[in-house]
């Protein structure tokens, strides 16, 4: 080889060696990157697999709870009216009492004693009777059976009460069965 030829060679293979190790520079950059990105995704599936996995048990807790908390439901709404049932069974036990006895008068004074005793409750309970007889009649209480004409009442206004309503707070319970004055 002559000079020339080799100091172009030379040149050739500096020229070629100044890239490569820039290449291979910039490859080992490019690894380290991507092995810093490898290890952040293996943090962010384990971070994920984490939530994941969180999630379920809170899907599970809340079934549970759910679960827990409709058997609490089922057994408040069977048992919701067992306190007025036990005050019940002494009104009827004092019905049974009065039934035993066969003088007119304790008859009756028995039956008074039972049927106040049944009042009490219901007003402790919450439970008022509806006034209907001389009251204007009301679509929201009362219910009227028939309509009348009187003399004696006005125009709407309930003239007699055939059957009691009452109120459970603030609902009707069972609205009054009356006569109603239409003139």
């Amino acid at each position: 080889m002559t000079d020339e030829k080799k100091s172009e060679t030379e040149v050739c293979q500096e020229d070629l060696q100044e890239p490569t190790e820039e290449v291979v520079d910039e490859l080992a950059l490019k690894d380290e990157e991507i092995a810093k990105l490898k290890e952040d995704l293996e943090k962010k599936e384990a971070e994920t697999q984490e939530y994941i996995s969180l999630s379920q048990r809170l899907q599970a807790d809340f079934e549970n709870f759910k679960k827990i908390t409709d058997k609490q439901n089922k057994e408040i709404i069977k048992f919701a009216n067992e306190n007025i049932i036990k005050e019940f069974l002494d009104c009827y036990e004092d019905f049974g009492r009065a039934l035993e006895v066969e003088n007119d008068d304790n008859l009756r004074e028995g039956i008074e004693l039972t049927y106040n005793k049944f009042k009490d409750i219901l007003a402790k309970e919450g439970v008022e009777e509806i006034s209907a007889k001389g009251e204007k009649f009301d679509l929201n209480k009362h219910e009227a059976l028939m309509v009348q004409k009187s003399d004696d009442v006005e125009n709407g206004y309930v003239i007699e009460e055939l059957m009691k309503g009452y109120m459970y707070k603030d609902k009707v319970l069972k609205y009054s069965k009356v006569i109603v004055c239409k003139k």
